[in-house]
């Protein structure tokens, strides 16, 4: 199982390393001591942890849907033409861009700083791993 040290762990949840020592102090988030008597953390522990911590927005919307992955967000940045347009949201650390209809843009009132919930429904999702530094 992979092991993370503390700085590391910190990036993943975006919070700072004395944050990972105070939980690691507390008995909240688990760590072990590696071979040159550093704290490290369990990969895994450390995922299921992030699980518990993330708090997403609630969703606005109040529909059911198939679609799992709902990114509630704002909108920072749309781009139209006369006939398509790009739509930027931050959904939290997360950037979220869709390309729609300029027609839809109008429908759906979507200005600077509207709140909207971006649904990802895909058969592809790519999923990639850091390469080992030679």
């Amino acid at each position: 199982m992979p092991k993370l040290r503390i700085r590391d762990a910190a990036a993943f949840l975006g919070v700072s390393d004395d944050t990972v020592r105070r939980w690691i102090d507390l008995g909240t988030l688990p760590a072990e001591t590696d071979a040159s008597n550093r704290k490290v953390i369990d990969g895994y522990t450390l995922a299921k942890f992030a699980q518990t911590q993330a708090h997403p927005m609630a969703d606005p919307s109040r529909v059911s849907s198939s679609a799992r992955n709902r990114f509630v967000g704002l909108v920072v940045g749309i781009i139209t033409d006369k006939v398509m347009a790009q739509v930027e949201l931050q959904c939290g650390p997360f950037r979220v861009v869709s390309l729609m209809s300029s027609e839809a843009v109008r429908d759906l009132g979507l200005e600077l700083g509207s709140v909207a919930v971006a649904v990802v429904k895909s058969t592809t999702v790519i999923i990639e791993t850091p390469r080992d530094e030679p």
